[in-house]
């Protein structure tokens, strides 16, 4: 049974009911609305913290997508459950993925950021500080990109851009 018909939550259930609707009205073949109700549980159950859940659905979502648009948003959100569980290398690979069918993700660009920031930060404890100044150019390559579309957002890596002389 899908995860939109056992959930208890009244917002969540009248959000199922309105995309049902929708998903009645507007024109749409089979494979999209099987997409569509897989993203749908994925994101319920990330939502609830269910990221194994989330992920299955994530990944039968991206079986019937065929829109580039729509399935970088269900790459990123595997990214974003890879990042949560701290598997950084599998997390990059699909905000890279995400970003290869919708370049215009300034999220991705970001998270991709916060990896190589944080890596960067665990090779200077390491003591290795070449590959943390490789790491740091990564992520201010990446804030860049998030912030060049995006000017008004990420205030604390422009700082940090600014601070560390990064910010051309």
């Amino acid at each position: 049974m899908p995860r939109s018909r056992i959930n208890g939550n009244f917002i969540d259930k009248t959000s199922s009911i309105v995309a049902n609707i929708l998903l009645r009205i507007i024109p749409t073949t089979s494979g999209e609305r099987e997409a569509f109700t897989y993203y749908r549980d994925g994101m319920s159950a990330q939502s609830e913290g269910n990221y194994a859940e989330a992920l299955q659905n994530y990944y039968e979502a991206t079986r019937p997508e065929i829109d580039p648009y729509d399935r970088s948003y269900i790459l990123y959100n595997i990214g974003l459950i890879h990042t949560s569980n701290g598997e950084h290398t599998k997390a990059l690979e699909y905000y890279f993925r995400a970003l290869e069918r919708n370049p215009f993700l300034p999220q991705a660009f970001n998270n991709m950021a916060v990896i190589c920031h944080y890596r960067g930060e665990q090779a200077i404890r390491q003591g290795d500080s070449e590959i943390a100044e490789a790491w740091s150019d990564q992520a201010a390559e990446y804030w860049k990109q998030a912030i060049a579309l995006t000017p008004g957002n990420y205030i604390e890596a422009q700082n940090w851009l600014k601070i560390t002389r990064r910010f051309d």
